[in-house]
């Protein structure tokens, strides 16, 4: 996309934000002009479709994220996020995948420290401490190869992320034209950060939460839950975009999906939830918080009631493959770079060949370990048995064994038979369920919903 062309979404957008509701029609004929390659034809029909009808719970969404939210954000959003990640970065990274045979991620995860502040019952972040850091230009690089393939979205977990928070601001001053998206305990959060948030326009926040202050303080540590609903006023105050983690587990799944609490959370400001189930990952994990496959049936038809009724995006790691053709792991739309600077597949998933240090983002693309998800995919039929690890974990072990990949677990190494040992009754358990659930669905019959 040339500057002209740029210039004029700029002033499209400037337009469009004067009177945001009614000239929202301008935005979709600008998108379909975008799409030269017709790659998202479908999804822009549908969306202007679903927001431009009064009676829809998106329409109110979008208007309650313009009336709430500062117009330069939106419109560094709309920029950043639908133009160039989604737009003119996915032509750009099919073209790669073609050439080099390889997948091409839409967004890369990566962890600036290993450090955080917390230590939260069933992280193994909390057993790294400041061992490894991702350096400024190692950060800097990562974006630089990245925008070659075509990726503008860039996200950040850890550790705590906002340990490098002048480093973060700093990145995203620098990438002005890419948006940057981070995993926070919130604990960090004060009016300082929210204001440079402000001058940069094209950062965002997702907070973690488990729940009622109960439930995050059991996991988080006294006083969390209390310190999040402040960060989360401050942000508000500031017109900032920010919405909610959860990890659902045992003993708060029911707590997480009530209208309780999604609404409660609404009314705080959050614009969007990422909901994610535990896995026993790291030294000494606790199996007994993995949920039932009664829970994560329930979570299934809750997030897609929530979706249908309530003014909030609603995403679930897991429980939405059947919209991404299963996993979404290794590269194929994310990846996921540690404080170490090992290249793995997916943020749960802790093998890999290669390090960032020692090759380039595409020859990662490239390795033995990315090579063997790209070919097995999808792992299994059933698109809601997506995950190598939690669903189809005999799948994971060969692909690890057959590419000789290693364990990064900077505490203890964790032999891939290990970890899957700790997953395989869950797994037999959901599969079950997960096949039923997916002959009621519409999809399974080859229709649309």
């Amino acid at each position: 996309m040339n500057k002209i062309q740029k210039t004029a979404i700029n002033l499209l957008l400037s337009y469009i934000l004067d009177n945001p509701m009614e000239k929202l029609p301008k935005m979709f004929e600008m998108a379909e002009k975008l799409d030269r390659g017709n790659l998202h034809a479908t999804q822009i029909r549908v969306l202007r479709d679903v927001l431009m009808d009064k009676n829809s719970v998106w329409h109110s969404f979008v208007k309650n994220l313009f009336r709430d939210v500062d117009a330069k954000l939106l419109q560094k959003f709309v920029e950043c996020f639908i133009v160039n990640a989604n737009l003119e970065g996915e032509e750009r990274a099919r073209a790669i995948e073609k050439k080099y045979d390889c997948n091409v991620p839409w967004a890369i995860l990566m962890d600036p420290s290993s450090a955080c502040n917390l230590s939260c019952t069933g992280c193994w972040a909390a057993q790294y401490g400041d061992r490894n850091n991702l350096s400024y230009e190692t950060l800097d690089s990562i974006c630089r190869q990245g925008k070659e393939l075509g990726i503008f979205f860039y996200i950040f977990s850890g550790g705590e992320p906002l340990v490098r928070k002048k480093n973060i601001i700093r990145l995203c001053k620098e990438h002005q034209d890419c948006y940057f998206f981070a995993f926070t305990n919130g604990t960090l959060v004060d009016d300082e950060l929210c204001e440079e948030m402000l001058r940069v326009a094209n950062f965002a926040l997702a907070f973690s939460i488990e729940g009622d202050e109960t439930a995050t303080d059991m996991r988080r540590g006294k006083g969390t839950y209390r310190k999040v609903i402040e960060a989360m006023e401050r942000m508000r105050a500031h017109r900032l975009l920010f919405g909610y983690s959860t990890c659902y587990h045992r003993y708060n799944t029911e707590s997480v999906g009530s209208d309780e609490f999604v609404d409660d959370m609404i009314a705080r400001g959050c614009r969007f939830s990422w909901n994610f189930t535990y896995i026993p990952i790291g030294k000494d994990a606790r199996t007994d918080l993995l949920v039932t496959p009664e829970q994560r049936a329930y979570m299934y038809r809750r997030i897609r009631e929530i979706r249908d009724s309530k003014p909030i995006f609603a995403m679930d790691f897991w429980n939405d493959g059947e919209y991404a053709d299963g996993c979404i792991a290794g590269g194929k739309r994310y990846l996921h770079i540690n404080a170490a600077g090992d290249v793995e597949p997916c943020a749960f998933i802790h093998y890999s060949n290669v390090n960032i240090h020692d090759v380039t983002l595409l020859d990662a693309l490239r390795s033995p370990l990315f090579m063997a998800y790209r070919k097995k995919h999808p792992f299994n039929s059933n698109p809601l048995r997506p995950c190598p690890l939690l669903d189809n974990p005999e799948i994971l072990a060969s692909m690890v064994k057959e590419s000789g990949a290693k364990s990064t677990d900077m505490e203890a190494p964790e032999d891939v038979d290990v970890l899957c040992a700790k997953t395989t009754p869950a797994a037999r358990a959901w599969s079950e369920v997960a096949d039923r659930l997916w002959e009621e669905n519409p999809k399974s019959r080859g229709n649309k919903l």
